[in-house]
């Protein structure tokens, strides 16, 4: 669905390249993560590809279409989350949706009124915006998007600002578009959304990819093929998973001292980027 091959980006006036011939793809019905700290071109990345930003280098494809021969009904097919909502203030939120959704074909919107509910802020649906909380103003931010019924949707940040319970609605509610064959593209540095949400990442840092694949694989192979087995009475040693069944040092331990937890020793994809870009997400 997008096919990004040699993007390059200079901000007008500046020689600095933000973002130095980048190249990856997002399979349809795929929820692809872009994790990086603040800085390393990650929105920037985004606004090119919901046509914001324009002079860049190299080649973008949208559905086998060049980004550049799509006229204003590509602004119908994709859906844009950014990540500092930016309503008008003075307006209720259900007269945010109404002009807003005043900008599509009015066949595919949602209700409002649903919309709302699906996120939990129907009481405030008549509420002037300046009024709602910063999480009630992201979550307005999310119906926004997905109003319209887009093809494609590009999150920035999508569960910050969020409290636990309706940060997971937010991460619930993108994995019901999935399913419903929805392209997602999501730029965070919260590695546990993009671990919990994405089929596949990509580490970006200083405007160059670092690695492409999907969590689960960039855990095994950064991590340690073992489990941990800690004992109620705080030893704890380490074990290879291989004939971890017949390992007889490991089945005498278990069965003969009072287990706390055992745990696999993979690596988290936090620690997976410190390993390969040598920095942490707040550098």
């Amino acid at each position: 669905m997008i096919e990004v091959r040699n993007l390059s980006f200079s901000y007008p006036n500046s020689t600095d390249k933000i973002l130095k011939g980048i190249s990856f793809s997002i399979s349809k019905g795929e929820i692809f993560g872009f994790l990086g700290p603040s800085g390393a071109g990650k929105s920037t990345t985004q606004k090119i590809l919901y046509k914001i930003l324009h002079g860049f280098s190299g080649e973008i494809l949208i559905d086998q279409k060049p980004i550049q021969s799509w006229d204003k009904t590509y602004l119908e097919k994709i859906g844009v989350g950014f990540e500092f909502p930016n309503h008008y203030l003075k307006l209720t939120g259900r007269e945010n949706l109404k002009l807003f959704g005043s900008f599509y074909n009015s066949n595919k919107l949602k209700p409002i009124p649903e919309l709302f509910k699906l996120v939990g802020i129907e009481k405030a649906i008549d509420q002037p915006v300046e009024a709602y909380s910063k999480g009630m103003k992201m979550r307005l931010n999310f119906i926004r998007a997905i109003m319209h019924d887009p093809e494609i949707l590009f999150f920035d940040e999508p569960t910050a600002g969020l409290d636990p319970g309706n940060a997971h609605i937010i991460k619930k509610y993108i994995k019901k578009l999935k399913e419903e064959g929805k392209t997602i593209f999501i730029t965070t540095h919260n590695m546990n959304t993009a671990d919990e949400l994405c089929d596949s990442v990509s580490f970006i840092d200083e405007g160059v990819l670092q690695i492409t694949d999907s969590p689960k694989t960039l855990k095994n192979k950064h991590g340690k093929n073992a489990v941990n087995v800690l004992l109620k009475n705080g030893i704890n040693q380490d074990f290879p998973i291989h004939n971890l069944g017949v390992n007889s040092e490991f089945l005498e331990l278990i069965k003969t001292n009072e287990i706390d937890k055992i745990h696999t020793l993979e690596a988290t994809l936090e620690e997976v980027f410190l390993k390969v870009t040598g920095k942490t997400l707040s550098q």
